[in-house]
């Protein structure tokens, strides 16, 4: 099934979105919402969703490093919900453990600060959260 994927790291404040290409390889940066607004941000991920024709969103699931689901998978789980009220396209949870960690690493080693840094972080987040589940894919895909 080709298409584009829609890559999400939902957040309190800012939610970063990534798109994939639509043989499903590569993910690039889509933007953020900025918003503390849950109905806000939702219609704000449907409208790019619809907009790009999406056939599936991926959606950040922070899960604690020891495995255990906090109070931010929670509101994850919640925001999957409101989505799937909204939009008929699948939507997968998936563990997004250390992608900020690896956002804020790959800043550090381009020198990106400040202002700039704030506003790319989110959507760098998405992208890797992305990429990691397009990667995945692929090799389930090259395996069975």
């Amino acid at each position: 099934m080709k298409g584009r994927i829609l890559g999400v790291d939902f957040g309190d404040a800012r939610t970063g979105l990534a798109l994939s290409d639509i043989s499903g390889f590569l993910a690039s940066g889509a933007g953020t919402i900025k918003s503390t607004s849950f109905l806000k941000t939702a219609e704000g991920v449907c409208e790019i969703a619809r907009k790009n024709g999406v056939i599936k969103i991926v959606l950040g699931h922070p899960i604690n490093m020891n495995g255990t689901l906090g109070p931010r998978a929670e509101k994850a789980e919640a925001f999957k919900e409101h989505l799937e009220k909204m939009l008929d396209v699948p939507i997968e949870l998936f563990d997004e453990r250390l992608s900020t960690s690896n956002a804020h690493t790959m800043l550090n080693i381009t020198n990106t600060r400040g202002q700039k840094r704030k506003e790319i972080i989110d959507e760098m987040s998405a992208c890797l959260i992305l990429q990691s589940y397009l990667d995945r894919e692929r090799n389930r895909g090259n395996n069975g």
